[in-house]
């Protein structure tokens, strides 16, 4: 494998080279589980599913760890205004995200952890960075950064000091901990128990009750899954300053090599404008699965380079169910003509373009191109009845499909499409059987029966159109 991934810090293509032979240690930043995941939120998720599946596919062994972020500021305040308990509200919109990973075929992370298992650990690294002068703490229960005791802070998003007014996230700033600072652009690491708060969201710890602050987690947990230098960081831009450049600043502070890339992916947007809660344009991923089929959710979302932007609306979907139907139609055909299993599948080498294209910053795009080109081949193949060449393209579409998580005939998208035969197939039945007692009531002349059948179907979203050659329906 001779990957080479667009890094952050160095704004350069740089080649992976494990820290340990053989092996890859990924950290996702995941979901801070405030509210129910929008396609914003599965942007990142797809993407970086695809790096591990290309990284497994080449050999490596992956570690990829995935947080989870189940206190801050943002799940006390939603969840004090619903009336929940935040623990509570976090766990509803854990469930959610995981409902979410698992409709659009994500490969599971290694380990996901929680930040509020890992206080002890946290609790650990502020002592270090205090005791190696990096930290300070206020007497009234909070523990800040020093900025200026880090030479190479602001290093990964290439800004000064003195460029900045502050080094918290906005949603993360009030007056209470601001008090505290020596210098404004310090951030907390740990923050005192308030009384507006619950007290079940306050830890103990030697500088008092208090709970951590929200990058002191990611530091914490990426090294007790990945050791103190791992190979691969990754997010979305939005994290890169402040959290990510924070989560350096505590690492390199505790002297930590910590991440040897930073991997981050573009936004999703709507009419140019990016995907979030703050604009009132969040597409919740559980209600758009309504409508949308989950592989052609994953493929609009993923077939895109991760560091391009995603222009989410009715043109993408369209374009996406369009190539979804076109490379899932040539599998069903070829598979009905000659046999290939998952197993060949795995093991089957992709072709040398696809590999050449995905080595090269993983781009998806270019390996689509190749896609298509077996496609081309395959279905040249199907009309000729050439099996040997028409075996060898299937192999090798399914094979870069998988890559992608969209094998049609894999395991996921298979099993999801003869649910969804099975369920057509009941629907058709049900909805005849009682079109045909409707035809006998109308034959009866039996009107009100007639009309109360048609109305039950109307209720259940069916449309009844009678004409000259009978009853037709569809889906309102």
């Amino acid at each position: 494998m001779n990957l080479h991934l667009y890094d952050t810090k160095t704004r350069t293509l740089q080649e992976l080279k494990p820290v340990r032979e053989g092996e890859v240690g990924i950290y996702l930043c995941g979901a801070t589980v405030q509210g129910s995941p929008h396609i914003g939120h599965l942007r990142s998720a797809v993407a970086f599913d695809t790096l591990i599946r290309w990284l497994r596919r080449g050999g490596m062994k992956v570690t990829y760890i995935r947080n989870i972020t189940d206190i801050d500021d943002k799940i006390l305040n939603k969840s004090a205004e619903a009336g929940e308990p935040w623990w509570a509200w976090a766990s509803k919109f854990e469930r959610e995200f995981q409902a979410a990973y698992d409709a659009l075929g994500l490969i599971s992370p290694t380990f996901e952890p929680r930040a509020t298992a890992h206080i002890l650990d946290q609790i650990e690294l502020v002592q270090i960075l205090m005791d190696r002068g990096h930290a300070y703490a206020d007497g009234m229960g909070n523990v800040y950064f020093d900025v200026h005791s880090l030479g190479d802070y602001g290093s990964l998003t290439h800004q000064e000091l003195s460029q900045m007014r502050t080094t918290e996230d906005e949603s993360q700033i009030d007056s209470q901990v601001e008090a505290g600072k020596r210098d404004p652009r310090d951030f907390a690491l740990w923050k005192a128990a308030k009384p507006t708060e619950p007290e079940t969201a306050s830890w103990e710890s030697p500088w008092g009750a208090g709970r951590p602050g929200w990058h002191l987690e990611c530091s914490a947990m990426s090294r007790r899954y990945l050791g103190e230098a791992f190979d691969i960081h990754g997010g979305g831009i939005d994290l890169r300053f402040p959290h990510h450049e924070n989560e350096q600043a505590q690492s390199h502070g505790a002297g930590w090599p910590f991440a040897s890339l930073w991997v981050h992916n573009a936004w999703v947007t709507m009419k140019g404008e990016k995907m979030s809660k703050s604009l009132g344009n969040s597409l919740v991923v559980a209600d758009i699965l309504k409508t949308v089929p989950a592989p052609v959710l994953r493929f609009a979302l993923g077939t895109v380079h991760h560091r391009s932007t995603v222009e989410y609306g009715e043109e993408t979907l369209q374009a996406a169910a369009a190539a979804w139907e076109k490379i899932s139609g040539f599998v069903q055909r070829a598979g009905e003509i000659v046999e290939v299993t998952n197993d060949e599948v795995a093991a089957h080498p992709v072709p040398e373009a696809f590999a050449e294209a995905l080595d090269n910053d993983l781009n998806v795009a270019g390996g689509m191109a190749v896609v298509y080109e077996w496609m081309k081949t395959g279905n040249q193949a199907l009309l000729a009845g050439d099996e040997a060449t028409l075996r060898e393209a299937l192999l090798n579409v399914r094979a870069m499909m998988d890559v992608l998580g969209l094998d049609p005939a894999g395991e996921q998208w298979a099993s999801e499409k003869a649910e969804t035969s099975g369920k057509d197939e009941a629907l058709e039945s049900l909805v005849n059987n009682l079109i045909e007692q409707r035809k006998a009531a109308r034959a009866e002349k039996d009107w009100a029966k007639a009309d109360a059948i048609r109305d039950q179907l109307a209720a259940a979203g069916v449309v009844v159109e009678d004409g000259a050659d009978g009853a037709r329906w569809h889906i309102a």
